[in-house]
C-alpha cells in the first residue's frame, strides 16, 4: 500500500508540482471508506485505473462516481470521498499557474468542480489511464505521466507570468502583504489580483489563507501529538482562535472535531497519512 509523492521530470516542474500515488486495497467485504478530502491550494488532474470513487460535495447537494479521469478544480470546502476494492488514484498535482499554461482556461471557472478530464483535456487521458493499470510498478507510472504532459507541453503552452512564480513562492511563504507580491510581480495590486486570480482560480489573500491551513492541516498529521497552540504558532496564525476560524471556515469543524473524522480516513489502515509534499517526495 502506498501514499507517496514523486517529482516530475526537471523539464516538467513548471507546470506539475509532483505526482501523487495512492494505492490501497481493501477486502471485498469492506465497505466504503471514507476520507475527508480538505481544500488545498491546488488543481489536479486524477486518474483512477482500478476501482473508483464515489465523492459526495458539502458546498452543494449531490455527487458523483465512476469517473476514470477527473479534473478537479479549486476547491474551498472539503469533499467526502469513497473508495473501496483495488483503489489507486494517480494525481498529477499542477503549479500554480501551471493548468491556465498548459490549457489556456481561466482556472476560476472550474473552482469546486470535478470533472470529466477530457470535457478539457483530449481523449488520450484514457489511453493514459490504461497505460496507468498496465504499469508494472510505480515508477513506470512516473514516466507515464512524465511523457503525457511532456506531450502537452510540445502542444503549446501559455507564456509564464511571474504571477506564477509568486504563487509557487508564495506555497512557503504565506504571510506577505498585498502590496509586497503585487511588486514581486511587477503590477500594481489591482492588475496582480487579476492575473492570479486568472491562473489560480482565486485571488491571493484567499489562496495565502489555503496554504496556511493546508500547512496546519499536514502538521497535525506528521506530529498527532502537537498541541493546537504549537501549530497555530508554528504555521503562522495569531492565536489558536485564529485557526479554529479557518478550520470552520474550510472544513465547518473545530480542528479537533475534523481530526477525529480524519483519524478514521482510509489509508490510516495501513498506516499512511496525508503530510508535507517535501517530506513524501522521491
Amino acid at each position: 500500500m502506498v501514499l507517496k509523492d514523486f517529482m516530475p521530470h526537471p523539464s516538467l516542474q513548471a507546470f506539475i508540482r509532483c505526482y501523487r500515488i495512492v494505492h490501497l486495497k481493501f477486502d471485498g467485504n469492506d465497505a466504503p471508506s471514507c476520507k475527508p478530502y480538505t481544500p488545498r491550494p491546488e488543481h489536479c488532474l486524477a486518474f483512477y485505473p482500478h476501482d473508483r470513487e464515489r465523492v459526495d460535495f458539502t458546498h452543494r447537494q449531490g455527487s458523483v462516481r465512476n469517473v476514470p479521469v477527473a479534473l478537479v478544480g479549486q476547491a474551498m470546502s472539503v469533499t467526502h470521498r469513497f473508495v473501496t476494492g483495488n483503489f489507486m488514484v494517480v494525481q498529477m498535482l499542477f503549479q500554480p499557474g501551471g493548468l491556465f499554461r498548459l490549457t489556456g482556461m481561466p482556472a476560476f471557472e472550474i473552482n469546486n468542480s470535478y470533472l470529466e478530464a477530457d470535457v478539457v483535456f483530449s481523449k488520450e487521458v484514457h489511453l493514459v489511464n490504461e497505460a496507468f493499470y498496465h504499469a508494472r510498478n510505480y515508477v513506470e507510472i512516473v514516466q507515464i505521466a512524465n511523457a503525457f504532459v511532456a506531450r502537452l507541453v510540445a502542444k503549446g503552452v501559455k507564456d509564464e507570468h511571474p504571477a506564477d512564480s509568486v504563487g509557487q513562492w508564495m506555497l512557503g511563504n504565506p504571510v506577505v502583504s498585498l502590496d509586497v507580491l503585487a511588486r514581486k510581480s511587477f503590477l500594481c495590486p489591482r492588475q496582480f489580483e487579476r492575473k492570479f486570480r486568472e491562473r489560480t482560480g482565486i485571488n491571493p489573500r484567499l489562496f495565502a489563507r489555503l496554504v496556511r491551513f493546508d500547512r496546519a492541516f499536514r502538521e497535525k498529521n506528521l506530529h498527532p501529538n502537537r498541541d493546537w497552540k504549537t501549530i497555530s504558532f508554528d504555521c503562522n496564525y495569531y492565536d489558536y482562535q485564529h485557526l479554529t476560524h479557518d478550520y470552520r471556515d474550510f472544513t465547518g469543524l473545530k480542528p479537533t472535531d475534523f481530526h477525529q473524522l480524519e483519524d478514521r480516513a482510509p489509508e490510516r489502515r495501513f498506516g499512511l497519512a496525508e503530510h508535507y509534499y517535501e517530506t513524501q517526495v522521491v
